[in-house]
């Protein structure tokens, strides 16, 4: 009576076999050999897409640090399962985004944009989200600085500038700024690259809060034919003609509408109307 051996590969990250399939249906390193990644200074180097990749996978078995993509290189099951000669370690990584610089990255990230939400082709009409933030940091990171910190008052910080499709819920753009930079700083700049991120996705709305309020944000949007909605900075002047408004129509209990125009006395607008909501 014979006795049947076989070999089998276990690895706790299976399920990310649905990541590479999920991938191969996408072309992504078909896509990813036309975004002209930085090349190593080694022939002996790894190729930026699998550094790339290997990066993804990374994050997707929870790597919130450089070093943690150690995980995936003494995982021997994912390296077949990436189709890798051999998996790359972290110090490899961190070169390959050490030789970007400002323009490199922007192209990259355009190409990058441009191929993911052309694979969306069911979502045509798009609602665009505008925010900042403030991330506190530690230590000497690179481009922090003091600024508005309502967290933790006098640290050094970074205020990016974010973009998100609302239905997609997707990142459509990300620009990491000193903390010390104002909400409204590089809009117009960061607006066209993440209208050029989207491609041929048409912009039905974008939203944005009152550190946007500003004449030439709204200027833009009306030059580009962009519904929007952004919220007005309450000054005691708009205070005082929010006041005197009649109109107000109820759309729920403790939630009234109006509509009224308003021109600031600094920076008079192109006649716009607004509708503001007054809660009582």
């Amino acid at each position: 009576m014979g006795v049947l051996y076989w070999h089998c590969e276990v690895t706790a990250w299976g399920g990310l076999a649905l990541l590479k399939q999920m991938l191969d249906s996408m072309g992504f390193r078909e896509a990813g050999a036309g975004w002209g990644l930085p090349e190593p200074g080694s022939n002996r180097g790894y190729a930026p897409l699998q550094l790339i990749e290997q990066f993804i996978v990374s994050i997707w078995c929870g790597a919130c640090r450089f070093v943690h993509a150690e995980t995936v290189r003494m995982d021997s099951t994912l390296v077949r399962l990436f189709g890798w000669a051999r998996a790359a370690g972290h110090k490899a990584i961190m070169r390959l985004f050490a030789r970007f610089d400002m323009l490199t990255n922007e192209r990259v990230q355009a190409e990058v944009y441009r191929w993911f939400f052309g694979k969306i082709s069911a979502l045509k009409r798009v609602t665009l989200d505008v925010d900042s933030t403030v991330i506190t940091r530690n230590g000497n990171q690179q481009g922090a600085a003091r600024g508005y910190n309502p967290s933790r008052h006098g640290r050094a910080s970074h205020h990016p500038l974010l973009a998100f499709v609302a239905e997609a819920r997707m990142v459509a753009n990300f620009w990491l700024r000193p903390g010390h930079a104002h909400s409204a700083n590089n809009i117009l700049q960061f607006l066209e690259s993440t209208l050029h991120h989207l491609g041929h996705k048409i912009v039905g709305l974008l939203r944005a809060d009152s550190g946007f309020f500003d004449e030439t944000v709204l200027s833009f949007l009306e030059d580009k034919g962009i519904a929007y909605i952004v919220a007005a900075r309450l000054t005691q002047p708009l205070q005082r003609a929010l006041y005197h408004a009649s109109g107000w129509w109820a759309l729920k209990p403790g939630l009234e509408l109006t509509e009224l125009r308003y021109r600031a006395a600094r920076k008079p607008l192109h006649n716009p109307a607004y509708s503001f909501q007054r809660t009582r």
